[in-house]
């Protein structure tokens, strides 16, 4: 699965010191739990002291991912990211971010079922004799 990829940001809204490691995950598209074991790993496996450096590093250059969107929707240059998107990504590695295809399932026949029984109320709708009433008055 390819994803294009945006800027690496801090993600604030996942962060559990300083979002470095969440941010890394959102761009790369692993799962946060990966990125968290990697990093700790790293700094208790003989390059604690690198890893350390380099994570504060990226505390203080990277900026936070809130701030960026918050920009982005004030300028109204990026008025459809405001739109809740219905893009669900499914996992096929464990290490990929997204959900299990039993949970992709579910969340399709839902929307699924959601669509049908928005189709059921418009043709009872069109159908109505209120509708054709209408229709009637309409073209006088």
């Amino acid at each position: 699965m390819t994803r294009k990829r945006g800027e690496l940001l801090r993600d604030d809204t996942n962060a559990k010191i300083a979002g470095v490691c969440a941010g890394i995950a959102d761009y790369f598209g692993w799962e946060v739990w990966l990125v968290r074991i990697i990093t700790v790993s790293g700094l208790f496996l003989g390059i604690g002291g690198f890893v350390f450096v380099l994570y504060i590093a990226a505390w203080l250059v990277l900026g936070k991912k809130s701030q960026v969107q918050a920009e982005l929707k004030t300028t109204g240059s990026q008025a459809k990211t405001a739109v809740k998107d219905k893009h669900v990504e499914i996992k096929t590695r464990v290490w990929q971010r997204g959900e299990a295809p039993n949970q992709v399932l579910k969340h399709l026949s839902n929307e699924f079922n959601e669509i049908e029984l928005r189709l059921r109320d418009m043709e009872r709708h069109v159908t109505s004799t209120k509708f054709q009433l209408n229709k009637e008055f309409n073209n006088l």
